[in-house]
Formats: C-alpha cells, structure tokens, sequence
C-alpha cells in the first residue's frame, strides 16, 4: 500500500487540517456551446487552446475590470491590495502528477499567448527546469510525521503572514498569485467544490466542473445545450472586507 503515500498525499496530509476557516462557497452554470465550437474552430487553425485557458482569461480579466478590491491579501492583519493579477493553474504531469503553473499578469495575455506560456511551462515542470514554489515539496516529504506539519506551518508563517521569501526552497512571497483555477472535468467530474490552499495567500480558487449536454430554456423555448458548472471558493475575510 506504499503506492498509495504519494508526494502530494504526504504534503496534502501535512498541510490540509479539519475545516475551521470561514470561507463563501458559490457555484453557477454556463452555457458553453458557442464557446465549444469557437474553440474547436481555433484548434482547427493550429491554436492549441482550451477551455482552461478561457476562463483563466476571463477570471484574471473580470478580476482587473469588475472586482479589483478581491485582488487582494491578507497580511499581518491588514488588507493589502495587490499591483497585477496573476493566475495559477493546477495541472496534471505524468503519471497523474499534480502540480501548478503560474501565469504573471494573466489580464493581458491574449488566448494563444495564455496556450503557448502555459505549455512552455508545463514542460519546464516535466524536465525540472522551472523555480517552482512546490519544488520543496520532495525535501519536507522526508520529515516523519507530525513534524511535517509544523515544517508547513512554519513555512506559512514566514512566506505568507510575514512576506519573507525563502529563495533556498523555492518559497518567493505571493507564491501563487491572484487566484487559482482547477480543470476537474478532465477526470470525469461534473461539478465540485475547493478548498483555499493552506498555503497561498490567494482570494479564491476558481473550479471548473465537466461540460454535459441539458434541457435548458433558450428564447422561452426548451434547447439542448453544453452546460459547464463554475464553483468557487472565497476568503470571508477578504469579501467580508468588501460587502463591509
């Protein structure tokens, strides 16, 4: 059963604790038939892009035009406001590897400049060549349990509640940006909803459910079209800060 103490397992068992943080959870369904086909339309022409990739867009965007107060963290207590957005995507390496990628300034990437830089870096990822942030992730696998733990603990304190980097492991501040997004669809799920990373600092994380074909109401006339759920989850204390 060793097989199934994975990297990440050992580091989610160190850094996940019961629930105890206030957190807003939201979820709603897009209609994605048009966007299905424009994006089919695109791969057609060469452009590797993805459903992913859209709404990494759209959210970075929607955060810089619509909601700029929620790019934003918490520091020592205070609220600070944050100079660009970027995105972090989770994604999955070989052999069923998670991990994450991070675009800076994800609000002026055009769609095939998000595709081409998200690509590029996933295969730093797969030859080892990127700074990652989780790079540490194999060092403190190898401290026994329940000292890992306090290893992550320690480490959340100094990066994110104090904003000092640790360069030595990989640790800058702000480690994964503005927010986080998941592609759950890709392993067969219709909708589901995340957790705030323990370690980030991020405002929300942003899931993406599976597409499936429904009834809907089109101009008062029943349609079937591709439905996908967006769910999300939400720092209280940031939000609270803004409905205030």
């Amino acid at each position: 059963m060793d097989n199934l103490n994975t990297e990440w397992r050992k580091i989610a068992s160190s850094i996940y604790r019961k629930p105890s943080d206030s957190k807003i959870f939201g979820a709603v369904e897009i209609d994605v038939t048009g966007l299905e086909d424009y994006i089919a339309g695109k791969r057609r022409e060469g452009e590797k892009v993805t459903l992913t990739h859209f709404f990494t867009l759209v959210v970075a965007r929607a955060l810089r035009e619509e909601v700029p107060e929620l790019n934003c963290y918490i520091r020592r207590g205070r609220v600070i406001q944050r100079k660009q957005v970027d995105a972090t995507v989770s994604v999955l390496l070989d052999g069923s590897r998670m991990s994450s990628v991070r675009l800076n300034q994800a609000d002026r990437l055009t769609l095939s400049e998000a595709a081409h830089l998200l690509r590029e870096k996933i295969r730093e990822k797969r030859t080892g060549k990127e700074n990652s942030t989780m790079k540490s992730g194999g060092i403190i696998t190898l401290i026994p349990w329940p000292f890992r733990g306090w290893v992550f603990r320690l480490v959340r304190i100094i990066t994110i509640n104090l904003s000092i980097p640790v360069p030595g492991l990989g640790l800058p501040r702000n480690s994964f940006g503005s927010f986080l997004i998941s592609n759950i669809g890709t392993l067969g799920l219709e909708t589901g909803y995340p957790a705030l990373f323990p370690i980030s600092d991020v405002a929300f994380v942003i899931i993406m459910g599976g597409v499936i074909k429904k009834p809907v109401v089109v101009d008062n006339q029943i349609a079937i079209r591709r439905m996908m759920s967006l769910s999300i989850a939400l720092d209280h204390r940031v939000v609270a800060r803004q409905a205030g």
